[in-house]
Protein backbone atom coordinates (compact mmCIF):
# COMPACT_ATOMS: atom_id res chain seq x y z
CA UNK A 1 0.00 0.00 0.00
CA UNK A 2 1.90 3.38 -0.69
CA UNK A 3 1.77 5.70 1.01
CA UNK A 4 -0.94 8.31 0.23
CA UNK A 5 -3.74 5.11 0.10
CA UNK A 6 -2.02 4.48 3.98
CA UNK A 7 -2.87 7.94 4.78
CA UNK A 8 -6.51 7.90 3.27
CA UNK A 9 -6.94 5.02 5.04
CA UNK A 10 -6.34 6.30 8.50
CA UNK A 11 -8.83 9.28 7.36
CA UNK A 12 -11.47 7.20 6.71
CA UNK A 13 -11.44 5.82 10.58
CA UNK A 14 -10.57 9.00 11.93
CA UNK A 15 -14.25 9.87 13.02
CA UNK A 16 -14.64 6.77 15.33
CA UNK A 17 -10.84 6.70 16.72
CA UNK A 18 -9.92 10.45 16.88
CA UNK A 19 -7.28 10.16 13.83
CA UNK A 20 -6.90 13.03 11.75
CA UNK A 21 -8.99 13.44 9.11
CA UNK A 22 -6.17 16.24 7.27
CA UNK A 23 -2.55 16.26 8.14
CA UNK A 24 -1.82 19.35 10.20
CA UNK A 25 1.42 19.22 9.06
CA UNK A 26 3.84 17.79 6.59
CA UNK A 27 6.04 14.59 7.73
CA UNK A 28 9.01 16.30 5.07
CA UNK A 29 12.16 15.12 7.06
CA UNK A 30 10.78 13.30 10.13
CA UNK A 31 12.09 12.65 12.09
CA UNK A 32 14.86 15.71 12.48
CA UNK A 33 15.89 15.85 16.37
CA UNK A 34 14.94 13.33 19.31
CA UNK A 35 11.47 11.61 19.41
CA UNK A 36 10.21 11.20 22.93
CA UNK A 37 8.17 8.09 24.29
CA UNK A 38 6.17 8.39 27.76
CA UNK A 39 5.70 5.58 29.79
CA UNK A 40 3.47 6.06 32.40
CA UNK A 41 4.57 3.76 34.38
CA UNK A 42 7.59 2.68 36.94
CA UNK A 43 10.98 2.29 35.27
CA UNK A 44 11.97 -1.54 35.31
CA UNK A 45 7.76 -3.12 34.65
CA UNK A 46 6.88 -4.93 31.70
CA UNK A 47 5.57 -1.92 30.06
CA UNK A 48 8.95 -0.38 30.70
CA UNK A 49 11.35 -3.17 29.81
CA UNK A 50 9.57 -3.29 26.10
CA UNK A 51 8.89 0.33 25.40
CA UNK A 52 13.05 0.66 26.15
CA UNK A 53 14.04 -2.45 23.42
CA UNK A 54 12.01 -0.92 21.35
CA UNK A 55 13.13 2.65 21.90
CA UNK A 56 16.57 0.92 21.33
CA UNK A 57 16.28 -0.36 18.02
CA UNK A 58 13.95 2.32 16.35
CA UNK A 59 17.62 4.77 17.28
CA UNK A 60 19.54 2.07 15.35
CA UNK A 61 17.23 1.76 12.74
CA UNK A 62 15.76 5.14 12.39
CA UNK A 63 18.88 7.11 12.99
CA UNK A 64 17.12 9.49 15.14
CA UNK A 65 17.13 8.89 19.30
CA UNK A 66 14.09 7.54 20.63
CA UNK A 67 13.87 8.71 24.38
CA UNK A 68 12.28 7.04 27.35
CA UNK A 69 10.30 9.15 29.85
CA UNK A 70 8.60 7.11 32.69
CA UNK A 71 6.04 9.37 34.20
CA UNK A 72 4.05 7.61 36.74
CA UNK A 73 0.93 8.00 38.70
CA UNK A 74 -3.01 7.28 38.79
CA UNK A 75 -2.86 3.93 36.75
CA UNK A 76 -1.25 5.64 33.69
CA UNK A 77 -3.28 8.46 33.56
CA UNK A 78 -0.94 11.49 34.96
CA UNK A 79 2.13 9.97 32.01
CA UNK A 80 -1.11 9.57 29.40
CA UNK A 81 -2.65 12.90 30.01
CA UNK A 82 0.83 14.23 29.39
CA UNK A 83 0.98 13.05 25.91
CA UNK A 84 -2.73 14.02 25.17
CA UNK A 85 -1.63 17.75 25.99
CA UNK A 86 1.69 17.41 24.04
CA UNK A 87 1.89 18.89 20.52
CA UNK A 88 0.73 16.68 17.77
CA UNK A 89 4.05 17.12 15.90
CA UNK A 90 5.58 13.47 15.97
CA UNK A 91 7.65 14.05 19.12
CA UNK A 92 5.67 12.59 21.40
CA UNK A 93 4.25 9.07 21.93
CA UNK A 94 3.09 7.25 24.89
CA UNK A 95 3.54 3.16 25.16
CA UNK A 96 0.29 2.63 26.93
CA UNK A 97 -0.70 -1.17 28.68
CA UNK A 98 -4.31 -2.78 28.07
CA UNK A 99 -4.79 -1.36 31.98
CA UNK A 100 -5.77 1.96 29.75
CA UNK A 101 -8.73 0.01 28.63
CA UNK A 102 -9.78 -0.65 31.87
CA UNK A 103 -9.52 2.98 32.69
CA UNK A 104 -12.12 4.09 30.35
CA UNK A 105 -14.56 2.65 32.80
CA UNK A 106 -13.02 2.75 36.16
CA UNK A 107 -11.59 6.75 35.91
CA UNK A 108 -15.21 8.70 34.53
CA UNK A 109 -13.44 11.63 35.78
CA UNK A 110 -9.91 11.08 33.76
CA UNK A 111 -8.90 14.17 32.06
CA UNK A 112 -9.32 12.62 28.48
CA UNK A 113 -10.77 9.83 26.55
CA UNK A 114 -8.22 7.24 25.00
CA UNK A 115 -10.73 6.77 21.72
CA UNK A 116 -11.19 10.72 21.58
CA UNK A 117 -7.61 12.11 22.10
CA UNK A 118 -5.31 9.62 20.91
CA UNK A 119 -3.91 8.31 17.76
CA UNK A 120 -3.61 5.08 17.46
CA UNK A 121 -0.25 4.60 15.62
CA UNK A 122 1.43 0.65 16.04
CA UNK A 123 0.46 -2.00 18.78
CA UNK A 124 3.80 -3.81 19.94
CA UNK A 125 3.27 -6.89 21.83
CA UNK A 126 0.98 -9.24 23.96
CA UNK A 127 1.83 -11.51 27.09
CA UNK A 128 -0.33 -13.36 29.60
CA UNK A 129 -0.18 -14.10 33.36
CA UNK A 130 0.28 -17.07 35.29
CA UNK A 131 -1.00 -18.00 38.49
CA UNK A 132 1.08 -18.84 41.38
CA UNK A 133 0.95 -19.94 45.06
CA UNK A 134 2.70 -19.89 48.19
CA UNK A 135 4.89 -22.79 48.44
CA UNK A 136 2.88 -23.93 51.85
CA UNK A 137 -0.20 -24.75 50.52
CA UNK A 138 -1.17 -28.06 50.64
CA UNK A 139 -2.65 -27.74 46.87
CA UNK A 140 -0.30 -28.57 43.93
CA UNK A 141 -2.45 -28.08 40.98
CA UNK A 142 -5.10 -25.90 39.84
CA UNK A 143 -7.77 -28.23 40.62
CA UNK A 144 -6.55 -28.80 43.82
CA UNK A 145 -6.24 -24.68 44.83
CA UNK A 146 -9.84 -24.26 43.90
CA UNK A 147 -10.75 -27.70 45.73
CA UNK A 148 -8.99 -26.26 49.12
CA UNK A 149 -10.43 -22.71 48.47
CA UNK A 150 -13.79 -24.05 48.24
CA UNK A 151 -13.27 -26.20 51.35
CA UNK A 152 -12.13 -22.64 53.11
CA UNK A 153 -13.92 -19.87 52.03
CA UNK A 154 -12.22 -16.36 53.36
CA UNK A 155 -9.02 -17.95 54.72
CA UNK A 156 -7.30 -17.28 51.19
CA UNK A 157 -5.43 -13.94 50.05
CA UNK A 158 -4.84 -13.01 46.62
CA UNK A 159 -2.65 -9.95 45.90
CA UNK A 160 -2.77 -7.57 42.96
CA UNK A 161 -1.23 -4.16 42.08
CA UNK A 162 -3.94 -2.53 42.66
CA UNK A 163 -8.18 -2.07 42.61
CA UNK A 164 -8.90 -2.26 38.81
CA UNK A 165 -5.69 -3.57 38.00
CA UNK A 166 -5.16 -6.62 35.37
CA UNK A 167 -3.96 -8.51 37.54
CA UNK A 168 -6.97 -7.56 40.55
CA UNK A 169 -9.41 -7.71 37.53
CA UNK A 170 -8.51 -11.46 36.41
CA UNK A 171 -7.79 -12.94 39.68
CA UNK A 172 -11.57 -11.68 40.41
CA UNK A 173 -13.18 -12.87 37.46
CA UNK A 174 -11.33 -16.08 38.39
CA UNK A 175 -12.55 -16.73 41.97
CA UNK A 176 -16.33 -15.51 40.59
CA UNK A 177 -16.30 -18.13 37.89
CA UNK A 178 -14.88 -20.97 40.17
CA UNK A 179 -17.07 -19.96 43.26
CA UNK A 180 -13.91 -19.53 45.29
CA UNK A 181 -14.36 -16.81 48.41
CA UNK A 182 -10.52 -14.88 48.55
CA UNK A 183 -9.52 -12.09 50.23
CA UNK A 184 -8.28 -9.19 48.01
CA UNK A 185 -5.40 -7.61 49.07
CA UNK A 186 -3.16 -4.79 47.20
CA UNK A 187 -0.08 -3.90 47.15
CA UNK A 188 1.08 -0.11 46.27
CA UNK A 189 4.87 -2.01 45.51
CA UNK A 190 4.18 -5.56 43.36
CA UNK A 191 7.57 -6.62 44.33
CA UNK A 192 6.30 -6.99 48.07
CA UNK A 193 3.48 -9.76 46.77
CA UNK A 194 6.00 -12.04 45.47
CA UNK A 195 8.07 -11.58 48.91
CA UNK A 196 4.80 -12.55 51.01
CA UNK A 197 3.81 -14.80 48.34
CA UNK A 198 6.87 -17.15 48.84
CA UNK A 199 6.74 -16.61 52.70
CA UNK A 200 2.91 -18.11 52.66
CA UNK A 201 1.40 -14.41 53.85
CA UNK A 202 -0.35 -14.18 50.87
CA UNK A 203 -1.45 -17.73 49.10
CA UNK A 204 -2.37 -16.37 45.24
CA UNK A 205 -0.95 -13.59 42.57
CA UNK A 206 -1.22 -13.36 39.12
CA UNK A 207 1.80 -11.69 36.68
CA UNK A 208 3.37 -11.63 33.81
CA UNK A 209 4.77 -15.12 33.11
CA UNK A 210 8.53 -14.26 32.50
CA UNK A 211 8.48 -12.48 35.73
CA UNK A 212 7.97 -15.29 37.76
CA UNK A 213 9.71 -17.80 35.73
CA UNK A 214 12.59 -18.24 37.64
CA UNK A 215 10.78 -18.34 41.51
CA UNK A 216 8.70 -20.26 39.68
CA UNK A 217 11.26 -22.76 38.40
CA UNK A 218 13.34 -22.09 41.54
CA UNK A 219 10.95 -23.82 43.80
CA UNK A 220 10.41 -20.29 45.37
CA UNK A 221 6.64 -20.27 44.20
CA UNK A 222 4.37 -22.74 43.00
CA UNK A 223 2.76 -22.03 39.11
CA UNK A 224 -0.98 -23.47 38.63
CA UNK A 225 -2.02 -22.06 35.37
CA UNK A 226 -2.11 -19.41 33.11
CA UNK A 227 -4.78 -16.57 31.73
CA UNK A 228 -4.39 -16.84 27.75
CA UNK A 229 -7.00 -19.02 25.65
CA UNK A 230 -3.93 -21.56 25.02
CA UNK A 231 -1.00 -22.71 27.04
CA UNK A 232 2.47 -20.65 27.88
CA UNK A 233 5.37 -22.11 26.27
CA UNK A 234 7.59 -21.45 29.27
CA UNK A 235 5.09 -23.92 31.05
CA UNK A 236 3.41 -26.07 28.85
CA UNK A 237 2.68 -28.58 31.50
CA UNK A 238 0.38 -25.97 33.21
CA UNK A 239 -2.71 -25.91 32.16
CA UNK A 240 -4.72 -22.85 30.54
CA UNK A 241 -7.75 -21.22 32.96
CA UNK A 242 -9.59 -21.63 29.58
CA UNK A 243 -9.66 -24.74 30.19
CA UNK A 244 -12.03 -25.28 32.65
CA UNK A 245 -13.42 -21.98 32.39
CA UNK A 246 -14.36 -21.52 28.51
CA UNK A 247 -13.94 -17.89 26.82
CA UNK A 248 -11.09 -17.06 30.12
CA UNK A 249 -8.64 -14.36 28.55
CA UNK A 250 -6.66 -12.17 30.28
CA UNK A 251 -3.73 -10.50 29.16
CA UNK A 252 -1.44 -7.57 28.78
CA UNK A 253 -0.56 -5.85 25.63
CA UNK A 254 1.22 -2.90 24.89
CA UNK A 255 0.97 -0.19 22.22
CA UNK A 256 2.28 3.63 21.09
CA UNK A 257 -0.52 5.98 20.53
CA UNK A 258 0.04 9.90 19.93
CA UNK A 259 -1.84 12.88 20.45
CA UNK A 260 -4.84 13.57 18.02
CA UNK A 261 -3.51 15.94 14.97
CA UNK A 262 -0.37 13.83 15.04
CA UNK A 263 -0.13 13.75 10.83
CA UNK A 264 -1.10 10.68 9.10
CA UNK A 265 2.02 10.46 7.05
CA UNK A 266 3.99 10.51 10.82
CA UNK A 267 1.36 8.04 11.98
CA UNK A 268 2.23 5.91 8.78
CA UNK A 269 5.89 5.98 9.39
CA UNK A 270 6.04 5.00 13.08
CA UNK A 271 3.70 2.47 12.21
CA UNK A 272 6.03 1.08 9.26
CA UNK A 273 9.39 1.47 11.34
CA UNK A 274 7.61 -0.28 14.26
CA UNK A 275 6.98 -3.23 12.11
CA UNK A 276 10.06 -3.09 10.84
CA UNK A 277 11.64 -3.68 14.47
CA UNK A 278 8.71 -6.31 14.93
CA UNK A 279 10.07 -8.47 12.02
CA UNK A 280 13.57 -8.53 12.67
CA UNK A 281 14.84 -12.22 13.69
CA UNK A 282 16.71 -11.32 16.34
CA UNK A 283 13.86 -8.97 18.34
CA UNK A 284 11.60 -12.01 18.00
CA UNK A 285 13.68 -14.60 19.62
CA UNK A 286 14.31 -12.32 22.11
CA UNK A 287 10.48 -12.09 23.10
CA UNK A 288 10.06 -15.66 22.15
CA UNK A 289 12.36 -16.68 24.93
CA UNK A 290 10.05 -14.66 27.38
CA UNK A 291 6.93 -15.80 26.08
CA UNK A 292 6.13 -12.23 24.64
CA UNK A 293 4.15 -12.20 21.32
CA UNK A 294 4.71 -9.33 19.20
CA UNK A 295 1.81 -7.52 17.27
CA UNK A 296 3.09 -6.32 13.76
CA UNK A 297 -0.46 -4.79 12.36
CA UNK A 298 -1.98 -1.26 11.17
CA UNK A 299 -3.11 1.56 12.85
CA UNK A 300 -6.82 0.71 12.17
CA UNK A 301 -6.62 -2.45 13.61
CA UNK A 302 -4.89 -1.62 16.50
CA UNK A 303 -7.73 1.46 17.13
CA UNK A 304 -9.92 -2.05 16.65
CA UNK A 305 -8.28 -3.60 19.57
CA UNK A 306 -8.23 -0.98 22.05
CA UNK A 307 -11.77 -0.33 21.38
CA UNK A 308 -12.98 -4.18 21.62
CA UNK A 309 -10.99 -4.17 24.95
CA UNK A 310 -12.39 -1.31 26.39
CA UNK A 311 -15.82 -3.01 25.81
CA UNK A 312 -14.62 -6.32 27.10
CA UNK A 313 -12.64 -5.08 30.13
CA UNK A 314 -15.78 -2.83 30.71
CA UNK A 315 -17.86 -6.24 31.12
CA UNK A 316 -15.22 -7.75 33.43
CA UNK A 317 -15.60 -4.58 35.76
CA UNK A 318 -18.78 -5.36 36.12
CA UNK A 319 -17.83 -9.32 36.63
CA UNK A 320 -15.71 -8.51 39.54
CA UNK A 321 -18.11 -5.71 41.05
CA UNK A 322 -15.17 -3.36 40.94
CA UNK A 323 -16.80 0.05 41.66
CA UNK A 324 -15.32 2.83 39.75
CA UNK A 325 -13.63 6.27 41.23
CA UNK A 326 -16.20 8.77 42.45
Amino acid sequence: MTLQRRTLALAGLGAAFGLPRIARAQAGDWPNRPVRIVVPSAAAGSADTAARALAERLTATVGRPFVIENRPGLAGTIGTDHVVKSAPDGYSFVFISSNAAVNETLQPRRPFVLTRDLVPVAAVNQLYLIYAIAPQLPARTFEEFLAHGRANPGVLNFASSGPGSMFHLSTEVLRRRAGVDMIHVPFRQYSEARTQLMAGQIQLMADAVFTLEPLIKGGRMRGIATSGPARSTLFPELPAVAESFPGFDFGLWNGLLAPVGTPAEIVARMNAEVNKVLAEPAFIASNARLDIQLTPGTPAAFAELIARDVDRMREAVRVANVEPEA
